[in-house]
């Protein structure tokens, strides 16, 4: 099963494309957008320790994340918000952090190498 172990289920961005390559370039830079937006927002709510932040990225992201079966990267955010409800900002929030960054890294890095094509 490749596409679990992918980050982003690009088989979606195809069938909603359905062919108009215009289109699907969109969706692609879209995506790269508000992954890069995510991780941004993150970061930021996280080193300000601020929950509002972090919850306002997370509500905003959650259709694109279920949309393109994104998995890997909304579960390690939802264990963030579980962490956060439960314990705050603490150690357990730290090591998520790090797993919330290389899932977000792996979905900005795999949707980049589409990006690039679409530039060709």
């Amino acid at each position: 099963m490749l596409e679990n172990q992918l980050p982003v289920n690009f088989d979606r961005i195809e069938e909603m494309a359905e062919g108009d390559a215009e289109f699907r370039a969109e969706l692609v830079s879209a995506l790269y957008k508000s992954l890069s937006e995510l991780k941004e927002k993150y970061l930021e709510g996280s080193e300000m320790q601020d929950l509002e932040i972090i919850s306002q990225i997370r509500h905003k992201v959650k259709p694109a994340l279920a949309l393109f079966e994104i998995n890997v990267l909304n579960e390690v955010i939802q264990e963030g918000k579980d962490i956060l409800s439960e314990k705050g900002f603490n150690e357990d929030f730290m090591s998520h952090l790090e797993r919330f960054l290389d899932a977000v890294q792996e979905a900005i890095d795999q949707v980049a190498l589409h990006l690039d094509l679409e530039e060709n």
